[in-house]
């Protein structure tokens, strides 16, 4: 039987201006969700909503003591991006970081959330500089009880699949630093593409289970801080110039991501990325007992009428059709 912690993205629980923080609050306590990762924009605007206005760190405190209140935890702040080998000065971009950890410490959080780096024209590939960096983020959440938990994307310039980020956490080597594996970005770099008919790589199947094996042989469980697990949906029709999400500029996996991530399992609205095969290495062959957290950026719910407490239950019942379908 499957009893890990379960957490949800404040992103799963609505994308309309109206689906207020506390309302996605409310939403994952009474449905049962643990803990929460919250996006950083979403405490802005929280913030700016009040009368009186709350800068942005009272808002953060008013949403920790919210969750408090109903017994949820705050698993991480995300996503602080385009941090390690970035061409700014450290100095800035460590600035930046003291903010972000500071609105972070005043959530309540456990974690901040940070995607390996993708803007591959203002970074550079320097992996020394890179691992320097991420030590001295490292250290510095470490110094406010913070821990960094660091996300292969897809689409990252330089790290993109757990294997690279599993080895920069090694060579970072701070307790403080560790993985954040995510179900989507392992199969759409390794098995789904959607500008293909058939939406798979041609070696799909391969890939993907040569991978699996590598992770439960090789993947030492305290390096993960905790497991996020989405679907995608297929592309129909396929991503080109003419697709109604189609941004100039943007990796496939990208727009993939930030518009036709489903939960797992979904397959009445497209889902048929193999999140089930994702899940059975790394929470049954693997065993992980730590934190799940569902992760996604749905289309449909940038509708108004799609209220929070409804992704909520959506969120809930894809964990209870995945463990199902595990056991």
């Amino acid at each position: 039987m499957l009893d890990n912690p379960l957490a949800i993205t404040t992103s799963s629980l609505g994308l309309h201006p109206s689906h207020s923080l506390p309302e996605k609050v409310h939403a994952a306590a009474s449905t049962g969700f643990s803990s929460l990762e919250i996006v950083y924009q979403e405490v802005v605007d929280y913030g700016l909503s009040q009368n009186p206005v709350l800068d942005v760190f009272n808002a953060a405190r008013a949403i920790a003591q919210l969750c408090r209140s109903l017994n949820v935890s705050v698993l991480a702040l995300n996503p602080f991006k385009n941090f390690e080998g970035h061409h700014s000065p450290r100095s800035t971009r460590l600035e930046s970081a003291r903010h972000w950890i500071d609105v972070a410490v005043a959530l309540g959080a456990e974690h901040l959330q940070v995607p390996s780096q993708f803007d591959t024209a203002n970074s550079t590939g320097d992996w020394q500089q890179m691992v320097q960096d991420l030590q001295q983020l490292s250290d510095l959440a470490a110094s406010r009880s913070l821990r960094v938990a660091y996300e292969a994307v897809a689409w990252g310039s330089y790290i993109n699949t757990w294997e690279d980020s599993l080895r920069m956490v090694q060579d970072v080597d701070r307790g403080s630093f560790g993985l954040c594996l995510d179900s989507f970005h392992v199969a759409a770099r390794l098995w789904g593409d959607n500008t293909v008919a058939g939406g798979m790589q041609d070696d799909a199947w391969p890939a993907l289970e040569a991978s699996l094996a590598r992770f439960t042989d090789s993947c030492q469980l305290d390096n993960v801080f905790y497991v996020q697990l989405s679907d995608g949906e297929r592309f129909a029709p396929l991503l080109s110039s003419q697709h109604r999400f189609y941004q100039a500029g943007f990796p496939p996996a990208l727009t993939w991501s930030r518009h036709m991530r489903v939960f797992p399992l979904e397959t009445g609205l497209g889902a048929y990325l193999p999140v089930a095969e994702i899940a059975r290495a790394w929470l049954v062959d693997k065993g992980w007992k730590g934190v799940v957290s569902m992760e996604i950026f749905d289309w449909r719910m940038r509708d108004e009428s799609r209220r929070p407490m409804d992704n909520a239950r959506r969120g809930l019942q894809s964990w209870q059709k995945l463990v199902k379908a595990l056991e």
